[in-house]
């Protein structure tokens, strides 16, 4: 897939002012799509859960994002009349574009923080050239967030940030709901640098681009009010930097788990939080170099529409993989990313030379985000191996965006179009499984969780009287399943390997335990199963619009059975068959089983 032919593709974004640039390339295009009165911005005629409306505030405020640290580094753009027109109009309760009141646990919250930031960190562009009268209509619209309830996770940090704001643009300010706010942030925080994004199981990208996120900017606006909190916030970040940066490839790719992936560079943003926070939590050169690798990494993939707007998807446009949350203009929030324009070009994360990824291990550990990753000794591909973690909401495709067995910077993950048939499914790093009838269920929530420094261990119930303990261990570039299943009822079993592009140049190679396609295989080790490949529909897959599957399939009686495989993910093709053929035939080679 190429990208289309648009400024930004050939940005080299190596300076700041590159970076700068950017930022202004990628907001140009919406131009055409401002309201009369500036206050709204229609992008598109998919909805939200939220609706049409909010949809068009969300599509003028993330922008802000970008624009917001680029007003505050003192770059230059000829958006600002466009926001402070469309600022003005938005809070006014009698102009036709208003934004509306605030309802509880409402889209309007999430839209807040960056607007409020620029009245603090941009004052000379959105805040000094407002009457006081328009200063007290648009602080005003902003105190309702501390009148309705937030969501109980992420949520919790809006009302700080616009509080936080509102107190240093000196307008009035509710001192006692950001201090809740705070206090129910520490409820989530798990030890070790990591956080869960609310009390249930969500480890996932909202910890670096929003819990981590908030509180380094909170650190740097209310560092002298309150030191003790800002440094121990810095301190966490810090820690938590050293298990996070396993989730980028020395390429610059990021881990695709979770939910939200449209937000793409966002991805990166806790790196430049880190420059906003002035926290050195690796070399500002390492630093400098995950950050630019990463925007440069996602600006040479087709995510803008051939008229420059951020499309919904992840390396493509889909729909299919996004959130019911997920209007024309969320994708915008990738500007977070830019934080970092907000610092001093003497800034030593400016100032310091880009240096290459940092010199670590090739596995991580992380037991607070119940998984493990494995580095390539290159560290062109890492794959993390997962417990299952369940978010506690059904977001959609909940369980292919958590619950699968292996995730890859590579292969990417699938998402079902309907639980009918392989085809349908699209089951990569999936064991499935039917009783009947061709309705397959997969791993989704578990009974338990284990991670130990060999393997990544969860027990899981597809029904009542079926159940499953997963082992999964690293033998990179493979990695080893093991699954004793005890059933009431007879199954038919279906378990996929990594989801290889059907349009890479490959000859598949079967054989009567194993298949490779691609740099994707999986080699039967015990149990009686046949392989196969099978073919997705298009577009189930975030990264390849058209994919094949290595597949083994087989059928369990009631009682007690094991199935072992050995998965083989390699993004050469040529080196997997090199890996292929040193193991096909020795599968005690890349395999220990333990009892």
């Amino acid at each position: 897939m190429k990208a289309f032919d648009l400024p930004i593709a050939s940005n080299p974004l190596k300076t700041r002012a590159d970076v700068q640039e950017a930022v202004r390339q990628i907001c140009e295009p919406l131009k055409p799509h401002y309201s009369e009165g500036k206050a709204l911005v229609h992008l598109g005629a998919t909805c939200t859960n939220y609706g049409e409306r909010r949809c068009e505030m969300e599509a003028f405020a993330r922008p802000f994002w970008g624009l917001m640290p680029l007003a505050a580094g003192g770059g230059d753009s000829n958006f600002w009349d466009i926001c402070r027109k469309g600022l003005l109009n938005g809070t006014n309760p009698a102009h036709p574009e208003y934004w509306g009141e605030l309802g509880e646990v409402d889209q309007l919250a999430v839209e807040m923080p960056p607007i409020a930031l620029a009245l603090a960190l941009s004052p000379d562009q959105f805040w000094t050239p407002f009457s006081q009268a328009e200063r007290e209509q648009i602080a005003t619209w902003m105190d309702q967030i501390n009148h309705k309830a937030m969501s109980d996770n992420n949520w919790r940090a809006f009302p700080i940030l616009v509080n936080a704001s509102l107190k240093k643009a000196g307008m009035p300010y509710n001192a006692e709901v950001m201090e809740a706010g705070l206090d129910r942030l520490e409820d989530f925080y798990l030890g070790n640098g990591w956080y869960s994004d609310g009390t249930g199981k969500r480890m996932d990208y909202y910890i670096p681009f929003a819990i981590h996120f908030y509180s380094l900017i909170y650190a740097k606006l209310m560092g002298d009010e309150d030191p003790q909190r800002a440094a121990i916030f810095k301190d966490r970040a810090t820690i938590f930097a050293k298990d996070f940066l396993h989730w980028f490839t020395a390429e610059g790719a990021a881990l695709p788990f979770g939910r939200s992936l449209t937000y793409r560079f966002a991805q990166g943003a806790f790196w430049g939080a880190l420059a906003f926070a002035d926290v050195e939590a690796l070399p500002w050169g390492e630093i400098k170099g995950l950050f630019l690798r990463h925007l440069r990494h996602w600006f040479r993939k087709p995510i803008f529409t051939a008229d420059g707007l951020l499309s919904i998807g992840y390396d493509y446009p889909n729909l299919l993989m996004s959130e019911f949350y997920n209007g024309p203009g969320s994708p915008y929030w990738a500007m977070k990313a830019f934080l970092p324009l907000a610092v001093a070009e003497d800034h030593p994360f400016w100032t310091s030379e880009e240096l290459p990824f940092p010199r670590i291990g090739n596995e991580s550990v992380q037991k607070p985000a119940l998984m493990s990753i494995a580095h390539s000794e290159n560290r062109d591909h890492l794959v993390a191996l997962a417990s299952g973690q369940w978010c506690g909401l059904d977001f959609g495709h909940t369980a292919e965006k958590y619950s699968k067995f292996a995730y890859s910077t590579h292969f990417g993950f699938s998402v079902s179009r309907e639980a009918t048939g392989l085809v349908k499914g699209a089951y990569d790093s999936m064991l499935a499984l039917s009783d009947g009838e061709d309705h397959w269920r997969v791993r989704r929530q578990c009974e338990l969780v284990e991670i130990t420094d060999d393997a990544v261990i969860s027990v899981w119930k597809p029904w009542p009287d079926v159940e499953i303990e997963t082992r999964l261990e690293h033998r990179y570039p493979w990695h080893i399943r093991t699954h004793t299943i005890k059933t009431g009822r007879a199954l038919e079993t279906a378990e996929g390997g990594f989801a290889a592009s059907r349009e890479a140049e490959s000859v598949p190679k079967e054989g009567a335990v194993g298949v490779l396609y691609g740099g994707s295989g999986i080699l039967n080790i015990e149990g009686e199963r046949e392989a196969s490949v099978v073919e997705p529909l298009p577009n189930t897959n975030l990264m390849n619009p058209c994919t094949a599957i290595p597949t083994l399939t087989g059928r369990l009686e009631p009682g007690k059975h094991r199935l072992v495989c050995a998965v083989l993910g390699e993004p050469d093709a040529v080196n997997a068959l090199k890996e292929w053929n040193a193991y096909e035939k020795s599968v005690d080679g890349i395999v220990t089983v333990r009892h």
